[in-house]
Parts: structure tokens; sequence; C-alpha cells
């Protein structure tokens, strides 16, 4: 667990094709980002659908840094 516990919490300089992986990830996102403002009313699920699009997007590039 000590050894997960420092992986989670040290800089991951990124490696080689990383920065293109992160870019691609965040560019879907955008799309469905600007999808939801356009068909979703404003409304308490909007915002949550807006909150965890980004937690997602923060997951997804812990992800390859991490790992």
């Amino acid at each position: 667990m000590s050894q997960q516990i420092e992986n989670n919490f040290k800089y991951h300089a990124p490696k080689e094709g990383q920065p293109e992986q992160y870019e691609k990830i965040r560019s879907m996102a955008k799309e469905l980002a600007y999808l939801i403002e356009a068909e979703v009313p404003n409304s308490r699920e909007k915002s949550l659908a807006m909150t965890n699009l980004e937690q997602s997007v923060f997951w997804a590039n812990a992800g390859i840094a991490r790992n």
C-alpha cells in the first residue's frame, strides 16, 4: 500500500506520447461538454454532469500519468 501512496502523491513528468493522449481525452470531453451545454436544461443535474465530466478527464489523465 505504501508504494501506491508514494506513486499517487508524486509528480509524474510526462513521458513520450503522453501529452498527445491527454489532449485526445480533453478534446473528446470538450465535445461532450458542448453537447451537454446545448441539450440539457440548466439544472443541478447539468451541473453534476459537467462536474463529473471534468472528474473523468482528471482521472483518465491520472491513470495515464501514474501507470
